[in-house]
């Protein structure tokens, strides 16, 4: 499969990023996790190459870091086809998508990330090359204004997107496959680093291996990016076998607890547990007191914080729960609790 990237993705690479195409999984056999995501997969393009058609196009959604980059890349290796990446940010023009429609040929997969970011002139264009695989050209101004058509190759676009709910029902209706995917496990997360730690040839105790996965957010990117970090705290302390003592003590220096809380995700607990009373309290205001944007807090660490229970949301606003306060190291105060 020959991947090529949009002229407009961005084109400076760091060593990380590097070692993260590295690690990146070859083949559905290789990618851990999300198995009923790959088996109705696996049946779509099956289906599709006994038809000789490409597949109907596929929204893939969830938290961040959780592999819908690698399953587009997947998807569009198990087809033969080129892949061509871009994102909502990227486009803000109608000419935009419609210089990269245009370079497509037949049977080509176009990925689209961050898609709820798309500008609704751009996502108005894409309706009808999703669905009639044409382009629809308005020449002029005013009365005098022309609309060509011109015909498209039939491509297959995979969106990938962290709020679903900012689609709208007509952009949404226009994938014939929707797949959510879910958090990990933490089996699942220990095997992805131990293939990690494989292709890196870092050697770890098993001891070690649970400690980063605990701390791992059960979130893939994360665990790899923690990894790397816990393989520099040992090279630079000549340390060959990491062990339980070598990760904890590199955790530590990152400020990452054993729950996987950075020092944001404490600063939200602790603004609702002390400035707030516990809340409820709402998004801006919490934002407001620790100096965050409102969808950082909203994308990247309120999933998490919900997910293991230490804050919940509710009609007036969010409240941090006993788990919570208890992970704080504060006394339950029943008035201000929520059990969840």
């Amino acid at each position: 499969m020959d991947v090529k990237p949009s002229n407009i993705a961005p084109k400076e690479q760091t060593d990380d990023r590097v070692l993260d195409l590295a690690l990146r999984p070859k083949t559905f056999a290789e990618y851990v996790g999300q198995d009923n995501v790959k088996t109705n997969l696996k049946v779509v393009i099956g289906a599709a190459k006994k038809r000789g058609e490409p597949i109907e196009h596929v929204l893939l959604h969830g938290p961040s870091g959780l592999g819908k980059t690698t399953l587009a890349y997947l998807i569009a290796k198990e087809l033969g086809a080129n892949l061509k990446l871009t994102s909502g940010t990227a486009l803000e023009k109608a000419g935009d998508i419609g210089s990269i429609l245009t370079g497509l040929s037949d049977g080509d997969v176009l990925f689209i990330d961050e898609v709820h970011r798309l500008n609704k002139s751009v996502e108005e264009v894409i309706y009808p090359a999703m669905e009639n695989f044409k382009l629809d050209i308005v020449i002029g101004k005013g009365s005098s204004a022309k609309t060509l058509q011109i015909d498209l190759p039939r491509f297959t676009l995979i969106a990938a997107t962290t709020k679903i709910s900012f689609l709208s029902s007509p952009f949404r209706s226009r994938f014939g496959s929707s797949f959510r995917l879910d958090f990990y496990n933490a089996p699942e997360i220990e095997k992805i680093i131990s293939r990690s730690a494989e292709l890196l040839k870092i050697k770890l105790k098993p001891e070690a291996i649970n400690i980063i996965a605990i701390a791992s957010r059960s979130t893939p990117r994360v665990a790899n990016r923690l990894l790397k970090r816990v393989r520099d705290y040992a090279q630079m302390n000549d340390i060959d076998l990491i062990d339980s003592q070598t990760a904890q003590e590199s955790l530590k220096m990152l400020e990452i607890d054993n729950k996987g809380l950075e020092e944001t995700d404490r600063k939200i607990l602790i603004t609702i547990a002390d400035k707030f009373d516990g809340g409820p309290v709402g998004l801006k205001s919490v934002a407001a007191s620790i100096s965050e944007e409102e969808g950082t807090i909203e994308d990247v660490y309120e999933p998490y914080l919900m997910q293991i229970g230490f804050i919940a949301r509710t009609p007036k606003g969010r409240v941090i729960t006993s788990a919570g306060l208890k992970h704080l190291g504060l006394k339950p105060r029943d008035e201000l609790l929520l059990d969840i």
